[in-house]
């Protein structure tokens, strides 16, 4: 039987990488790095073909996305195309790109979560630095205050709080504005000496189910590990489970990262749905394996099903 080759999507393959690398390992499947900056496609013959380095002209068992790097429009929009083109050519393409598309845009993010009635945070997405203006002076009226993130920002970079109407940045682009959901850490991990004062949670979902979870905690209202948070150990209660896999599922994402804060009145709201969400500061709080969890999760439900389904159309 010839041993199965997957491809794992990531220009810097890193300790991320190397924890995938060896779960494939364990079911005898050989695995290689990609970055699709590197892939073309071939548009001069009938069928088109798909070119990836390392496999000639053949393609991957599967493919795994741990990353896509950024660009100009262009450049991301046409390594989006060949994640597309693999599911199109029969590929499973784990989580491929209408799920990416769908979570590393903001704005449809919060619509979907609020279409299918998902608790998020009350939001508002314009271009115009008027109807900013406006949306920002109706809130404070009622009390609130608003966070302004980039439409596809990460690791919590580029978030500002907005409490008066000269906090907003006088930029050209998009007004992504996000009722701000005040918090206070819970007495059950809170100590006296304890001034880490915000903080959410982060669910980690794999295959529909959640897997994980860890509380993020900061002396700084945003609380992403990337921003100097601290990561400790939490309870998966089923409220929180059952959030995060709903809202992984309106995205359609076989892996996401789901971001959950829980207001004063008790009440969880969805912040974000990662679909390359990096999972290191959560394993080191919890006993599970993330890494073989998601390939054990890839190689049953993509790569068992194709090989059946193949062997039912034989």
């Amino acid at each position: 039987m010839t041993q199965r080759r997957v491809a794992i999507i990531a220009d810097k393959p890193g300790w991320h990488g190397h924890c995938l690398s060896q779960a494939f390992a364990t079911h005898d499947i050989d695995s290689c790095f990609i970055a699709l900056s590197d892939c073309a496609l071939d548009l001069s013959s009938s069928p088109p073909r798909i070119v990836l380095p390392y496999f000639g002209s053949a393609l991957p068992d599967g493919v795994l996305v741990r990353g896509v790097a950024g660009g100009s429009f262009e450049q991301v929009t046409f390594r989006l195309d060949i994640l597309h083109a693999l599911r199109e050519c029969g590929v499973p393409v784990y989580n491929d790109a209408r799920a990416i598309e769908r979570t590393v845009d903001k704005s449809m993010t919060s619509f979907l979560m609020q279409r299918a009635g998902i608790s998020t945070p009350p939001t508002w997405v314009c271009e115009n630095r008027e109807q900013a203006l406006h949306i920002m002076q109706a809130a404070f009226a009622r009390g609130e205050e608003l966070v302004l993130k980039p439409l596809f920002g990460s690791q919590g970079n580029g978030l500002i709080r907005l409490q008066e109407l000269e906090d907003l940045p006088n930029f050209s682009g998009v007004f992504y504005l996000q009722t701000y959901i005040p918090t206070t850490l819970p007495d059950a991990v809170a100590t006296e000496d304890d001034d880490q004062l915000y903080y959410d949670w982060r669910v980690f979902v794999i295959g529909g189910l959640s897997h994980a979870i860890m509380l993020r905690c900061n002396q700084h209202w945003v609380t992403n590990r990337a921003q100097g948070a601290q990561c400790k150990a939490a309870v998966l209660d089923p409220e929180l489970a059952a959030l995060a896999e709903a809202a992984t599922r309106i995205v359609g994402a076989d892996y996401a990262g789901v971001d959950i804060i829980r207001d004063h009145a008790g009440k969880l709201h969805v912040l974000e749905v990662n679909g390359i969400p990096a999972w290191q500061g959560l394993q080191s709080v919890c006993t599970q394996d993330l890494a073989q969890c998601i390939v054990d999760d890839f190689v049953q439900r993509k790569l068992v099903k194709r090989a059946r389904d193949a062997l039912s159309l034989s």
